[in-house]
């Protein structure tokens, strides 16, 4: 069992892969309760049975859909989440000139919009009590941008301003910030290993959340990096 001074979790756009990696790292090594949240609830069912979180569905894209997914949180864990993570991103790709600009539009909702509305919710829950962590699953992209990845660059660059700035703002009053740059493509849940350790052990990247939400406060990180050693930087 793994310390942490967490007792209960809200994962926002959990999915087969590193939401499900951390839905067990949360509920079977630090012993928290989880609740994990989609726009669907189909996802979701596989995680609860396996770890007994709570799935709840809800938009983050829709700011009273977000209030009410707090409340249900709130209800299934005893409790307002002192953990929240946000882990939902949207991918337009295509060439610049051609990028339809209402699609691009969506996908920086999803990905930075819906990310300050689950956390300014997350965080006014847990400023009266001056504790809590909000963490935010990001990428290589938000820290350069790639050809013909122009939305998803702009809405992870927007996410890692977010929680730089929320950093710097909520570490003083008990509020632990961290953005988690994910560099490099994650192996599916349970396919076997390449012999090069090739792609991301979602497993390995739910443990580095764990790592981060463990650390005492003289040395909080802000941000942290995961990549295979195959990548480039």
């Amino acid at each position: 069992m793994t310390a942490t001074p967490y007792r209960r979790a809200l994962i926002v756009g959990a999915g087969p892969g590193l939401g499900a990696s951390l839905a067990r790292a949360f509920a079977r090594e630090c012993g928290m309760r989880v609740a994990v949240a989609a726009r669907r609830r189909e996802p979701l069912e596989a995680i609860a049975a396996e770890t007994g979180a709570a799935p709840l569905v809800a938009d983050a894209t829709n700011g009273a859909s977000v209030d009410a997914l707090f409340d249900a949180a709130a209800l299934a864990l005893g409790g307002a989440p002192d953990v929240v993570v946000y882990n939902a991103s949207q991918r337009v790709r295509g060439p610049f000139v051609e990028v339809d600009a209402e699609a691009v539009a969506r996908a920086i909702d999803v990905t930075a919009m819906a990310a300050f509305r689950v956390a300014q919710q997350a965080v006014r829950r847990m400023l009266p009590e001056r504790h809590g962590a909000a963490l935010f699953t990001g990428a290589s992209a938000g820290v350069k941008g790639f050809a013909q990845s122009a939305a998803f660059a702009m809405g992870k660059f927007a996410l890692r301003g977010l929680a730089q700035s929320m950093a710097r703002e909520l570490a003083p009053q008990g509020i632990h910030v961290a953005h988690v740059v994910v560099d490099g493509a994650i192996r599916p849940f349970g396919a076997p290993n390449d012999a090069q350790d090739a792609r991301l052990d979602p497993d390995a990247i739910a443990a580095t959340y764990v790592h981060l939400l463990g650390q005492p406060r003289s040395v909080w990180s802000w941000e942290i990096e995961v990549r295979p050693w195959v990548e480039r930087f």
